[in-house]
């Protein structure tokens, strides 16, 4: 008995049973704490995402809040690379906000010393090997950096909140953030980013639509595309939201919203701009309002996969309460074979406090899940076998 708990515990980040451990457990699964709080000064690590270079390094960065935990604050975007697939790190780099510092807008002369630099977002280009990334201050105004040695240096900041004007018929907006999470390069060699707007007061981040940005001249110039969930009917504050291109060239967008359903808005566009469905709620996305993930698999068919806490808000007698907010816990992969219509496959990754993730694949086919883990931020590095449980799954 002993032996046999020692293993559960052993195994638990797995998911997989003691006796079939070695049969089914890959020896290259394994997860590594990347960001963890109290470290550097850092009050609070959060808001991860991660992206592959075209040379194959992982970049994963992350919202660096330095006094506080809240959304708003003294706040720095921090990056770590790794060159061999997440085994080893650089040391946390500084690389955001570095132009002059901006003044806050809330009117309190102490809050607005500070600096919030938030939502950052990295777009891999795969013609050009840049790697352009966009971030926001105190959620008010939009700047790009870029690098073009791999993540290791970065460009002075450009502002291109002026790409935002285009929203401005459809939502008088007050407030905008990217992502966050990773913009996306679709096969055309567009540039695609997710945003929210609201346009309540100020600092106000509801109400709130979601939409994209795009570039088709590699990050030199952002337009607006069209605004993708409104909040009207039964859409409630749809804002943090993730993108992926599909294998039929479809791309999928995936929004975070308040509404009564407690599920994520779906919708898809032929170019990630314009022409998006009408947005619907998806039964097996729950939503515990909280930011997601998706990426496509590469080189299957049809196959994505998603990441989010799986939880729904109940009541006592264990029913579903429309509009409840689920527990941020329970973060767990799920896959589709078929374009996100079905979702058939899911793996708790993390049964414990787990929240904001992002997704990317390695070269060799393997999952990358950055994600929050109470107070730290871990990479799971996931061979799709591990999430199939076999090699080949029709």
């Amino acid at each position: 008995m002993p032996y046999r708990l020692f293993c559960v515990v052993l195994l638990l980040p797995f998911l997989q049973p003691c006796s079939a451990a070695t049969a089914e457990t890959p020896a290259d699964l394994f997860q590594t704490t990347v960001f963890e709080a109290g470290q550097n000064d850092v009050t609070l690590y959060r808001i991860p995402g991660v992206a592959v270079t075209t040379r194959g390094t992982i970049l994963a960065w992350c919202e660096a809040r330095r006094k506080s935990q809240s959304d708003w604050g003294e706040i720095e975007v921090h990056l770590r690379r790794s060159a061999d697939a997440g085994k080893t790190w650089s040391d946390p780099q500084h690389i955001a906000h570095h132009g002059p510092r901006i003044r806050g807008t809330s009117g309190n002369e102490t809050a607005d010393t500070e600096q919030t630099v938030n939502n950052p977002v990295a777009i891999i280009d795969r013609q050009t090997g840049a790697i352009e990334f966009l971030y926001c201050i105190n959620y008010a105004r939009c700047f790009s950096i870029r690098s073009t040695d791999d993540g290791i240096t970065w460009s002075s900041p450009r502002e291109i909140t002026a790409a935002f004007a285009g929203f401005r018929s459809g939502c008088d907006w007050k407030v905008l953030a990217t992502g966050p999470g990773h913009g996306i390069q679709l096969r055309s060699g567009r540039l695609v980013v997710p945003v929210w707007l609201a346009y309540g007061g100020v600092r106000d981040h509801h109400p709130s639509v979601s939409a994209t940005i795009y570039s088709d001249d590699h990050g030199q110039t952002w337009q607006a595309g069209a605004i993708v969930v409104p909040d009207t009917g039964d859409f409630q504050d749809p804002n943090e939201t993730v993108l992926t291109e599909l294998s039929d060239g479809r791309v999928m967008l995936i929004s975070r919203n308040e509404s009564k359903a407690s599920r994520k808005l779906v919708a898809f566009s032929p170019d990630g701009a314009s022409n998006w469905t009408t947005p619907v709620f998806h039964p097996d996305l729950w939503e515990p309002i909280c930011m997601a993930s998706v990426a496509a698999v590469p080189d299957r068919d049809g196959w994505v996969v998603f990441s989010n806490p799986h939880t729904l808000g109940r009541d006592k007698q264990g029913l579903e309460i429309p509009g409840g907010r689920g527990r941020r816990e329970n973060l767990t992969l799920k896959l589709s074979h078929d374009f996100g219509r079905t979702w058939p496959v899911q793996r708790t990754l993390e049964p414990g406090k787990s929240a904001y993730s992002d997704l990317a694949f390695l070269p060799d086919g393997r999952l990358l899940c950055f994600y929050e883990a109470d107070r730290r931020l871990r990479l799971a590095v996931v061979p799709l076998a591990w999430l199939t449980g076999k090699d080949e799954q029709k």
